[in-house]
């Protein structure tokens, strides 16, 4: 008896116009509550020198460090390799593929914001992420 071959892992695109809040913020959750069972990515499409200090530390408040994380810039490849894109104020930066499915999350923008204006963002951001997670049928960790 052959035996069946695991189900296929879905791919995941943050895509939002520096790659140094929101995009970040996705990524970074999604990773934490989907685990190995999710293939994560994020990129920008002018992205910025470092990703927001007020995001660092408004991250770090919920046990997740982006300290190393640098922002990436976004490709064809990415968008093209990815079953899911998640746009945030990127407008029509991001390519369009057939058969991938886009979602366009609106977010404020956490640039030139504090840690307190951050603390909302980011909770916005893990809770579509949550909701993402259950439209994918993969079960958030704890």
């Amino acid at each position: 008896m052959t035996p069946t071959p695991p189900p296929p892992v879905p791919s995941v695109l943050f895509v939002c116009v520096h790659n140094a809040g929101r995009s970040q913020m996705a990524a970074a959750f999604l990773a934490r509550l989907g685990g190995d069972r999710v293939e994560v990515r994020s990129a920008g499409s002018a992205p910025a020198d470092a990703v927001n200090p007020a995001v660092v530390a408004a991250m770090a408040e919920v046990g997740v460090d982006l300290a190393a994380e640098t922002p990436k810039v976004l490709t064809t490849e990415a968008v093209r390799d990815s079953d899911v894109v998640v746009t945030m104020g990127c407008g029509d930066a991001c390519p369009y593929f057939p058969g991938k499915r886009y979602l366009d999350w609106t977010l404020d923008d956490p640039v030139g914001q504090g840690v307190e204006a951050v603390r909302p963002i980011r909770d916005a951001v893990e809770r579509h992420v949550r909701d993402l997670l259950a439209e994918l049928g993969v079960e958030a960790r704890a």
